[in-house]
């Protein structure tokens, strides 16, 4: 059984099985949202916070996610595995890329 994921930064939803990781069903939708890095835990780019749900999580580099993050729910989108319909933010290194508006206007150089 697929859950819902949503990334609440943009809006988008998508499904993903509890099988794959947030990022896999993501990509495999041709959804954007989730930064991609090296998709086996060490990079950090695609970090999010949990902000409702259930999941399960495989192992991540503690450069990125120590045990304050963890305890926060702040975890690494491509070792995250849902049991639930999730709902994510996202707050890795490439996260103002994605999220689009920032709250500042561009300035011409």
């Amino acid at each position: 059984m697929a859950h819902t994921v949503r990334i609440e930064d943009n809006g988008v939803t998508y499904t993903c099985a509890p099988t794959e990781s947030l990022l896999e069903g993501m990509q495999r939708l041709g959804r954007r949202g989730i930064p991609m890095g090296c998709r086996g835990g060490g990079c950090g780019v695609c970090k999010v916070e949990i902000l409702d749900g259930e999941f399960r999580t495989r192992a991540m580099s503690c450069d990125h996610v120590d045990d304050d993050d963890r305890n926060h729910r702040r975890l690494l989108a491509c070792r995250v595995y849902p049991s639930g319909d999730l709902s994510v933010r996202v707050i890795g290194k490439l996260q103002k890329s994605v999220c689009g508006a920032t709250s500042h206007p561009r300035v011409p150089v």
